[in-house]
């Protein structure tokens, strides 16, 4: 919904909640990717699937080529992660990604509820690995420090964008 689109990405537990809220409180368009854009499919395909995995976690690539094509707002910034980003990426004028270190990660991860994701000991064990691969996040971002303050962390996407 921008002239200009860019995705905010990184694993679990790095701050794309936090940064798509602070985008909206200083009156950017922002989309929660996590939460009106995904649902459990096939990343090849994206015929829905049954279960909660983070394999199947995708985005409907329909809403996101509808989206980027709307031309109302200066930027819109897509945050959050989905399996089947390759099928989008390019459609972005650019990416983020936000990353922290693995200290900061495990007392981010700690933080969250009982029924977040992350919670359970395998879904930790799972971040933790992406996070030291890197397998799961796209190749080609600028990498931002997201363990700075999140106001910060919004200062410099929005340097990088102008």
């Amino acid at each position: 919904m921008g002239m200009k689109n860019y995705l905010i990405e990184g694993v679990s537990c790095t701050g794309k909640t936090s940064v798509c809220n602070e985008l909206q409180r200083r009156g950017y368009h922002a989309i929660h990717g996590d939460r009106e854009l995904a649902y459990q499919g096939d990343p090849e395909t994206g015929q829905p699937t049954d279960g909660r995995t983070h394999e199947n976690h995708i985005w409907d690539v329909e809403k996101v080529k509808v989206l980027v094509s709307n031309e109302d707002e200066p930027f819109t910034f897509f945050c959050g992660g989905s399996r089947n980003f390759s099928k989008f990426i390019d459609l972005f004028d650019g990416v983020f990604i936000l990353d922290v270190d693995r200290e900061t990660l495990k007392r981010r991860i700690d933080m969250r509820s009982e029924d977040d994701w992350g919670a359970k000991k395998s879904e930790r064990d799972l971040i933790l690995r992406l996070h030291q691969t890197n397998e799961d996040i796209p190749k080609n971002g600028i990498i931002i420090d997201a363990t700075a303050p999140i106001e910060h962390v919004v200062d410099e996407i929005i340097q990088l964008c102008k």
